[in-house]
């Protein structure tokens, strides 16, 4: 049973969404896999964990090569009141009995070619694992040839100037031939996440950090600047609120420059220019119930180029009328 959960990615692709000359195989080729297990880390605590795993099997579903993040603990950066945290309660949920969800990794792709590699840096390797853990606010890259992590920010981020990242999502490199190469995106979510010291908002240490809204960022991975973010008030909004969703979420940059957003907790896709005006916007109609509440959450969107559907045979186009509120009523 593989397990497998939040993310995997076909040959040929990096990111699964398309960059010029990257199509992933269809028939053929090996398959990266984000999966659980569970197993007893003494290490880290004394509670049976949910661990993560990267498994890579080849088209007939034989395992190439396997890596464990419980087995990368000292790599981590943890300090040791965060160790200390981890130990009493690595983020426990109730299924199989209870479990400690540490890490929550939620998403893993390879780098593919890359300027920085290119020009040397073996961290960025192109078969080298870009990938980020949720629940511990951590974002890095491993070795596929070593196994260790080379390339890490967080758990704590007090000395960066990107500031606070917070339960991200969707942590990638942006593939080659696409505005902004190289650079790493990612959907900031803000909300609650990271193992810290008690405070205001944590009675126990877990889900230290918080923060009421989201953010995209690409970063350049060598120097950590900020080159774009887009937020609410970066939107001309007044408050950043307005755009937040606390989980899952998604950001692709698209052959255009613009960048496709999903803000998976309200179910909302839409297009920015690197100015950040919204100049397509789509907002999932279908609705299901979920602990109590009746959500349309979307984990992730894609946009495709139309030859990646080969049932659309004569795609037409047509364009949307921006609507005037003062002349539309539901």
């Amino acid at each position: 049973m593989a397990r497998q959960h939040h993310n995997f990615e076909r040959e040929g692709s990096t990111t699964g969404y398309y960059a010029p000359g990257m199509i992933p195989q269809t028939e053929g080729g090996n398959t990266l896999i984000l999966t659980h297990e569970n197993l007893y880390n003494h290490n880290i605590t004394d509670k049976r964990l949910l661990d993560d795993k990267f498994v890579e099997v080849d088209w007939s579903g034989n395992t190439l090569w396997q890596w464990r993040d419980s087995d990368h603990f000292n790599e981590l950066g943890f300090n040791e009141t965060q160790k200390n945290v981890l130990f009493r309660d690595p983020s426990m949920v109730p299924a199989g009995g209870g479990m400690g969800d540490w890490l929550h990794i939620n998403c893993l792709s390879t780098l593919g070619p890359n300027r920085w590699y290119d020009n040397g840096d073996e961290r960025f390797n192109p078969d080298n694992i870009i990938w980020d853990s949720r629940n511990a606010n951590i974002l890095a890259i491993t070795s596929k040839k070593t196994g260790e992590i080379v390339w890490r920010i967080g758990p704590n981020f007090d000395e960066l100037s990107l500031g606070q990242i917070i339960g991200q999502h969707h942590f990638h490199m942006i593939p080659k031939g696409l505005p902004g190469e190289g650079n790493l995106l990612m959907f900031d979510n803000g909300g609650w996440a990271g193992y810290g010291a008690v405070n205001g908002v944590s009675e126990h240490g877990t889900q230290s950090e918080r923060r009421d809204y989201s953010r995209i960022l690409e970063t350049d991975p060598t120097t950590l600047d900020i080159k774009w973010q887009y937020t609410a008030e970066d939107a001309g909004e007044n408050d950043n609120t307005r755009f937040f969703s606390p989980y899952i979420s998604a950001a692709q940059r698209l052959p255009n420059g613009n960048t496709l957003i999903t803000e998976g907790s309200d179910g909302r896709i839409f297009e920015v220019t690197p100015q950040h005006k919204t100049v397509w916007e789509y907002i999932n109609p279908y609705y299901e119930a979920f602990e109590g509440k009746t959500l349309n959450m979307t984990y992730r969107a894609y946009r495709v180029p139309y030859e990646w559907v080969p049932q659309v045979t004569d795609p037409q186009e047509t364009e949307i009328q921006q609507i005037e509120p003062a002349d539309y009523h539901v």
